[in-house]
C-alpha cells in the first residue's frame, strides 16, 4: 500500500493577508480542503497523513519527526507553504530535509488542499 505524507501550515497558523494566497481563503476552508485531500488519496487505496507545521522553527524539526515516523512513496507540499515569498526559505529547507530524510521519497505540489490526492498521482 502506498503512503502519500501532505506537508502543510496549520491553517491557524496562516498569514491570510498575504497577497500571494487568493482572496478570500480562509483557515475553514483549508481545513476542509486538507481533510477532502485525505479522503481522496484514502479512496485511492493509500496510506495518507498530514504533517502540519508553523512557520517557525519547529516546521524542520516537525518534518523530520513526520518523515522518519513511517516511510513514505510520496511527500507533497502544500501550495501554501511554497507560493508566498517570504516562506521561500521554509520551503527549500523543507524540499532539502524530503531529500536528506527519505531520499527514495517523491515529492510533488499541490495547488490546493483538495487536489493533493491528484499531485501525488502523478508520481505514484
Amino acid at each position: 500500500m502506498k503512503r502519500v505524507l501532505l506537508i502543510g501550515f496549520e491553517p491557524t497558523a496562516v498569514d491570510y493577508s498575504d497577497p500571494a494566497l487568493p482572496p478570500g481563503v480562509t483557515a475553514e476552508m483549508i481545513e476542509a480542503g486538507i481533510k477532502a485531500g485525505i479522503a481522496d488519496m484514502a479512496g485511492r487505496g493509500w496510506l495518507p497523513e498530514a504533517c502540519l507545521i508553523k512557520p517557525d522553527e519547529s516546521a524542520i524539526p516537525t518534518v523530520e519527526r513526520s518523515l522518519t515516523a513511517d516511510p513514505y512513496d510520496c511527500v507533497v507540499i502544500g501550495a501554501g507553504v511554497r507560493l508566498p515569498p517570504r516562506h521561500l526559505g521554509l520551503f527549500e529547507a523543507i524540499v532539502n530535509t524530503i531529500r536528506r530524510v527519505a531520499p527514495r521519497a517523491a515529492i510533488a505540489f499541490n495547488t490546493r488542499p483538495d487536489d493533493t490526492g491528484a499531485a501525488a498521482a502523478r508520481w505514484i
